[in-house]
């Protein structure tokens, strides 16, 4: 597996977002990217449990991050989320994404969230549209930073 850079603030991958989740992900060699994270009591909707929305954001940069690979960006343009089973807090969650189809403008990807015994909570599928030229960098550039952070590096 090959770490993806991170940036200073995005909300799951900014090292310097105070209230960020700092998520490290990661390419697997079948082209599937990968994160880990434990959700902790400030994440949660109903008592114990994750909030819908988190899981919606995790499945959505996951998914989004299969193109990172190719120094492709883009920008979500829907996401159909299915949610199977409550998440609860304080178990690791792996979350897959992958490409599906990528085609000169749009990308579509699919993901899950597993819970610590493997079972499936929530999948979704996403469609991407890809930036163009002046987008791509105007962001790059705003973003500052992007960069891949040894795991053994000291958090902040």
């Amino acid at each position: 597996m090959e770490k993806q850079p991170n940036s200073r603030y995005c909300f799951l991958c900014g090292i310097e977002n105070p209230i960020g989740l700092k998520l490290a992900f990661y390419d697997e060699d079948d082209g599937r990217v990968v994160t880990r994270f434990t959700p902790r009591e400030e994440h949660q909707g109903y008592p114990g449990v994750l909030h819908g929305g988190i899981i919606c954001a995790l499945l959505d940069e996951t998914i989004g991050r299969a193109l990172v690979r190719h120094d492709i960006w883009a920008m979500t343009v829907n996401l159909d989320v299915r949610f199977r089973q409550s998440v609860p807090l304080g178990q690791e969650l792996t979350v897959i994404g992958e490409i599906v189809r990528l085609r000169s403008r749009t990308m579509e990807g699919r993901g899950e969230v597993r819970l610590a015994d493997g079972s499936v909570a929530a999948t979704a599928e996403a469609r991407y549209i890809l930036l163009n030229d002046e987008q791509l960098e105007r962001f790059k550039a705003e973003l500052g930073f992007w960069q891949v952070i040894p795991d053994d590096a000291p958090a902040e």
